[in-house]
């Protein structure tokens, strides 16, 4: 179930030279899952931007977005007081009953939702193992955060300048037994060519309404056509056609 509300911005600071973090203040009672996500209705753009769940309270909610169009630079640009509209509740999100020692994989701006999946999955006293990858130093974000869950964390980082160099693959540890992951899609395909275990993909795609209502994000599955923003964004590994 989704909501349409209004939320007010408490801040919106820059963790990157692209990346922000905004936390906003209002009904969070529909955010049920990590993974899900908000829509957000922004002054000027036909369509509302969707934008992945970092982290959420009884009070707040907290969205670590990247800028790379006129409507996420609008969005940089909102100081505190400002109002939003929003939908939340969107998306299925992570089932964390799958797993007693998971993989938690973020790459880039795919690093987000990650921080509350691995919250929850430390609350249900589950060990997740986290691996977050970018490209370069510079773009690193909320590794600090990672580690005070409590969780073991490891960076990578493509051209080597911080922690292990490579490709998040490359830090694969021997064991684990489920896999959550989202990113961009280059990673997905290393990840499925190296990942022995199940596990959960969470998929970017365009969106028009972000509810299931335009059939806008449909794709193939091998179970029949699911809409990202309904039936995803999170999809199984047993069922995705690559």
């Amino acid at each position: 179930m989704y909501k349409q509300n209004l939320y007010k911005i408490i801040s919106n600071d820059k963790l990157t030279d692209n990346v922000y973090k905004m936390v906003v203040e209002g009904d969070t009672q529909y955010i049920t899952a990590p993974g899900q996500f908000v829509n957000i209705l922004i002054s000027g753009k036909y369509l509302r931007r969707p934008i992945s769940v970092c982290d959420y309270d009884s009070k707040t909610i907290t969205l670590i977005y990247k800028t790379v169009g006129e409507g996420t630079q609008i969005l940089s640009k909102m100081m505190p007081g400002e109002i939003l509209d929003m939908l939340t509740g969107l998306g299925n999100g992570y089932d964390i009953s799958k797993s007693h020692s998971p993989l938690v994989i973020g790459g880039g701006v795919g690093v987000p939702p990650m921080y509350n999946l691995t919250k929850k999955l430390i609350e249900n006293n589950q060990n997740p193992t986290v691996i977050l990858g970018f490209n370069t130093k510079s773009e690193i974000f909320y590794e600090d955060e990672f580690r005070a869950l409590g969780a073991k964390v490891i960076v990578t980082t493509v051209d080597g300048t911080y922690g292990v160099k490579g490709y998040v693959t490359d830090a694969f540890p021997e064991e684990y037994d489920y896999f959550y992951t989202c990113g961009p899609m280059p990673m997905f395909r290393a990840i499925e060519a190296k990942a022995k275990t199940s596990g959960a993909y969470s998929f970017e795609e365009r969106m028009g309404c972000g509810f299931g209502a335009c059939m806008g994000c449909s794709c193939k599955t091998k179970y029949g056509n699911k809409r990202i923003c309904k039936d995803g964004p999170v999809l199984l590994r047993e069922e995705i056609v690559w």
